[in-house]
């Protein structure tokens, strides 16, 4: 069942993660070395350094999921969920200036309830797979609609990008772990092959959906999410 699956996942996490720190530490030592290292070592220390942090985000990413799997909401409280877009999108254009970045937001607040640490980490992974997985010149488009009236008190937040998109045939798949699909939208080096399977899961653990729609011709992200109606007069600082 999920159950002894979870504490596998938990119990594999913790136990790499000593392991982890001694290389990371010792490969520091290593760089400390009086003088300059001959450029094979310094290629095979860049390596070690490179995919130990890589694998030490695997670890952080593991260690989130087997914590959502059990049914942890972290901290909930209000989120401001447009400021929070906003800052996303201005650590993605400094990551990624070969890309244009457009940025629709409402004039209005846009207010949710959730542990922002984890929506934040949302919008990085979904902007974060947009930039790495276009070619440069691309565009990538965040639409921010929040709440309407009484009769409507959903959240749509869409991250969209006119990249080359995904295969129909791995669509379905894209937010499995470490699903073939995923990989493909992790090529670039860093990539944990999680970051579409946390974005599936924390917004279901806020009671909300996303799917993704691809063709050739891009592909689009929609999250869904229950939001608090702002009322009307308040403005985007109230």
């Amino acid at each position: 069942g999920a159950g002894p699956v979870r504490r596998f996942t938990a119990d594999a996490a913790h136990a790499l993660a000593a392991p982890l720190a001694s290389i990371r530490g010792h490969a520091e030592l290593a760089r400390r070395v009086p003088g300059p290292l001959p450029p094979d070592v310094a290629y095979a220390l860049g390596r070690v350094e490179a995919e130990s942090a890589r694998l030490a985000a695997a670890v952080e990413d593991l260690l989130l999921l087997a914590r959502l799997d059990g049914g942890d909401r972290g901290r909930p409280g209000p989120v401001d969920l447009a400021r929070l877009v906003v800052e996303a999108v201005g650590g993605a254009r400094a990551a990624g200036p070969e890309h244009r970045w457009v940025l629709e937001l409402p004039d209005r607040p846009v207010r949710v309830t959730g542990d922002a640490d984890r929506l934040r980490q949302v919008v990085a992974n979904l902007l974060g797979n947009a930039r790495t997985h276009t070619p440069a010149g691309s565009t990538v488009t965040v639409t921010l609609a929040g709440a309407g009236g009484p009769g409507d008190g959903t959240v749509r937040l869409t991250v969209a990008d006119d990249g080359p998109g995904i295969p129909a045939d791995l669509l379905p798949r894209v937010f499995e772990r470490f699903a073939r699909g995923e990989r493909a939208r992790s090529r670039a080096p860093g990539g944990t092959g999680l970051g579409l399977a946390i974005v599936s899961a924390v917004v279901r653990a806020h009671g909300g959906t996303v799917r993704a729609d691809s063709s050739p011709a891009g592909t689009a992200f929609r999250i869904r999410l229950p939001g608090t109606p702002v009322p009307v007069g308040v403005g985007p600082e109230g």
